[in-house]
C-alpha cells in the first residue's frame, strides 16, 4: 500500500525549524504504521540567506521570505511555527483562518491573552494542533504515568518540578528578544516552567492555584551586534539595557486533586546545565525524572525490599524506546523526543483525533504561568480558571 503525503510548510528556519524538518524526516522510519510520507514543500524566513538554506540543506522544494506565501501554498497540509514568542500569536492566527493544522513551540503566546485568541481560532476552525511540550515523550515519563494511572503510588500527596538552566548566566551575554518583555513576555515562567506546568499537569492533573515569587538578578545585558545571535551569544560590546522579565521564579501550587506541589526554575543557575527534574511522591510510593538522565526513572515503592530508590533504565516496552533503540543501555536523546512529537501531531492530522498536546495544553500552561506572574506582583493565592 503507498504511503499518504503530508506537505509540510515552515515558518522560521532556525534551530527549531531544522529540528521540526528532522522530526518529520523521521516519521517514514520510525513510524512506518502511520503510513504518511511528508513532503517538504516550502520554508519561510524573513532572513533571505536562512529560506534559502531550507532549500539547500533541508530539502524543502522552495523557500520564501513571506510567511503568508506558507499559508497560501494549496500543496501545504500543516504548518510548523518555530518563530520567536511576538510572533505566535500573529502565525497562529494565520494558520487557522487558512485551516492548516499547526504544530507551535511553547509559550504559545506572549501572555494568557495571546494563547487564548490562539486556542479559540484554532478550536473555531476546528483543527488539530500540537504544542511543542516534548519532554512529556521521553519512556521514562511515559513510565511515570503509568505508574501513577495504576495506583503503584497510592494517592499523590505532593509534586516537587524544577527546571534549572545557565544559558543566561553569563552577564556578559546578549540581551537577545528573550530578555525583553514586549517581544518574549515572561521570563522563565513562559520559557521553562510552560514545561514544569504541563509535566505535573500530565503526570498529576490540573492546577487550582498557586502563590509565587520572581526575581531578576543580572538586570542588564548589552544588545548584540549580530542579527543571528541567541541567548546563547556574547554582547559583543552593544548598547546595555535593562532585563524586563524574570531571571528566577518559585512557585507553590494546589492541584485538584488535593496534592501540592513546588515550581522552581533559573535562567542563571551555575551549575546546572539543563537540569529539568521532576518528582511525584505519593502513599505507596514515589518517583524522580531528571533530563539529564533521560533514559532513567528512579522508582521508591513500599512494597519493595526497602525504601530506597531503585534505578530503573529505559528499554523496549518503556514508552517509544523500540522506535529509536534496540536494548536498554543505548540512549535517546533530545531530538527523538521531537520525533515523537511530530509523529503524534501528523497522527492527529490524519487520524482527526487529537493525540499531540493540543493549543488546550498550551493554554493550561500559560494561564498557570500568568497566575504565577500576578500572584508575584500581589503576593498572593492566585486561583486558575477552569
Amino acid at each position: 500500500m503507498s504511503a499518504r503525503t503530508i506537505g509540510v510548510g515552515l515558518i522560521s528556519v532556525g534551530w527549531m525549524g531544522r529540528l521540526h524538518t528532522r522530526s518529520y524526516k523521521s516519521i517514514p522510519e520510525r513510524f512506518p504504521e502511520l503510513g504518511v510520507r511528508p513532503r517538504l514543500v516550502i520554508a519561510a524566513d524573513a532572513v533571505a540567506e536562512a529560506a534559502q538554506q531550507a532549500v539547500d540543506q533541508l530539502g524543502y522544494e522552495r523557500c520564501t521570505t513571506d510567511y503568508r506565501d506558507v499559508l497560501s501554498d494549496p500543496d501545504v497540509d500543516v504548518v510548523s511555527i518555530c518563530a520567536p514568542n511576538f510572533l505566535h500569536k500573529e502565525f497562529a492566527l494565520a494558520a487557522a483562518e487558512a485551516g492548516k493544522p499547526f504544530w507551535i513551540e511553547k509559550p504559545m503566546g506572549r501572555n494568557v491573552a495571546e494563547s487564548v485568541e490562539i486556542a479559540r481560532a484554532a478550536s473555531d476552525a476546528g483543527l488539530v494542533t500540537a504544542v511543542g511540550f516534548n519532554y512529556r515523550n521521553a519512556p521514562a515519563v511515559s513510565h511515570a504515568r503509568e505508574l501513577i494511572e495504576r495506583g503503584a503510588l497510592g494517592m499523590i500527596t505532593n509534586v516537587r518540578t524544577s527546571f534549572l538552566a545557565d544559558y543566561s548566566s553569563d552577564p556578559q551575554g546578549a540581551l537577545t528578544w528573550r530578555f525583553e518583555r514586549e517581544r518574549a513576555g515572561s521570563g522563565v515562567l513562559g520559557d521553562l516552567l510552560s514545561h514544569g506546568f504541563d509535566l505535573a499537569t500530565f503526570l498529576v492533573g490540573e492546577i487550582d492555584e498557586v502563590s509565587a515569587t520572581t526575581g531578576t538578578y543580572i538586570t542588564e545585558r548589552a544588545k548584540p551586534t549580530s542579527a543571528n545571535a541567541s541567548h546563547f551569544s556574547k554582547s559583543a560590546g552593544g548598547e546595555m539595557k535593562t532585563v524586563e522579565n524574570e531571571d528566577v521564579a518559585l512557585v507553590i501550587a494546589k492541584f485538584a486533586s488535593g496534592a501540592i506541589g513546588t515550581f522552581e526554575s533559573s535562567r542563571i543557575a551555575i551549575g546546572p546545565r539543563a537540569e529539568y527534574v521532576i518528582e511525584v511522591y505519593g502513599t505507596e510510593g514515589s518517583l524522580r525524572w531528571d533530563f539529564q538522565r533521560m533514559n532513567e526513572l528512579q522508582v521508591s515503592l513500599r512494597s519493595g525490599e526497602n525504601y530506597g530508590y531503585t534505578d530503573v533504565y529505559m528499554s523496549p516496552g518503556h514508552g517509544d524506546f523500540a522506535r529509536f533503540q534496540p536494548g536498554g543501555g543505548t540512549s535517546m536523546g533530545f531530538d527523538d523526543l521531537k520525533a515523537i512529537e511530530a509523529a503524534l501531531f501528523v497522527e492527529s492530522v490524519v487520524t482527526g483525533e487529537q493525540k499531540a498536546p493540543s493549543v488546550h495544553d498550551g493554554l493550561a500552561a500559560a494561564r498557570a504561568a500568568d497566575a504565577a506572574e500576578r500572584s508575584a506582583e500581589s503576593r498572593e493565592w492566585v486561583a486558575l480558571p477552569r
